[in-house]
């Protein structure tokens, strides 16, 4: 696998472009000859009367459709929204909107303007959680700041310049429970394997990973049973390409060395979410 560096916190993945293509004329070819068709069978259909207790649901419905358009496209969910008429399609990481006949596609966001919230993103922060309580947490050092209310998990890299910068910034915070996951990136670090386990077989494990991380203290060389290689293989299941990366409590993830402002923002989400969806940023007015 190859693994990258994250930076500043980033956008979601966009559709590659290759993909993109393949989808549009497959679509096209596929709308043109099969959207007639449609337009027959459903004549017969309404003339009928079919008992409403055998219509298909709306979404699921569209979901047929879809897939009989663009065979060679793979749809998730598809599920209706507040807009009459438009579907929300899920292929991935990515969110469409489509109208009832399949032919038109929209790609961005969706936003409820009265109540300041932008429906897309919300959707797709549910979409990349990740179970906070399936992980491995015994493979993680532990850390307990104040009363350790807040809880998040960081997989970092001992040689990550921007491991560096988020720890730095996030060292005065407090009332937080952090559980580092060691992960190496060895195509990009060689050294960065010894030092994680030098940093796991230390005494005083949080200790020694500050020495590394804030004042970039060269430890003793140590060997010891470690869950370095777990932890690297762990990264890979769950889509973790890059250094450092946050889990919430409520899995939400945040990709890239945020500062400790922006921190504080997007752990304030998390002890709402057992209330409801989180409130995102308002938008303009």
């Amino acid at each position: 696998m190859m693994m990258i560096e994250a930076h500043a916190p980033r956008t979601p993945h966009r559709m590659p472009l290759r993909s993109a293509g393949q989808f549009l004329c497959t679509g096209l070819l596929a709308a043109a000859m099969a959207l007639p068709c449609l337009a027959q069978s459903t004549a017969p259909a309404a003339a009928q009367s079919t008992p409403a207790t055998t219509m298909p649901s709306p979404d699921i419905a569209m979901s047929d459709r879809l897939q009989a358009l663009y065979p060679s496209t793979h749809f998730g969910a598809v599920n209706p929204t507040p807009w009459p008429g438009v579907f929300e399609v899920v292929m991935g990481a990515n969110i469409a909107y489509v109208d009832a006949s399949g032919q038109y596609f929209l790609f961005g966001h969706l936003y409820d303007m009265k109540a300041q919230r932008d429906l897309t993103a919300e959707h797709k922060d549910t979409l990349a959680r990740i179970d906070f309580n399936a992980l491995p947490l015994s493979d993680a050092m532990k850390e307990v700041r104040g009363n350790g209310s807040r809880v998040l998990a960081i997989f970092s890299d001992p040689d990550c310049p921007y491991c560096r910068k988020l720890e730095a910034d996030i060292r005065s915070l407090t009332d937080v429970t952090i559980y580092t996951f060691l992960m190496p990136l060895a195509s990009l670090h060689p050294g960065a394997h010894a030092k994680a386990v030098s940093v796991w077989c230390a005494e005083d494990r949080i200790a020694a990973w500050h020495a590394t991380l804030w004042r970039d203290e060269t430890l003793p060389q140590a060997d010891c049973q470690h869950p370095v290689d777990r932890n690297v293989a762990l990264g890979e299941r769950l889509g973790i390409n890059g250094t450092p990366t946050l889990i919430a409590a409520d899995g939400r993830v945040l990709p890239g060395a945020a500062s400790k402002e922006q921190l504080e923002v997007w752990l304030a989400r998390s002890t709402v979410s057992a209330q409801g969806a989180p409130q995102p940023e308002a938008l303009p007015r």
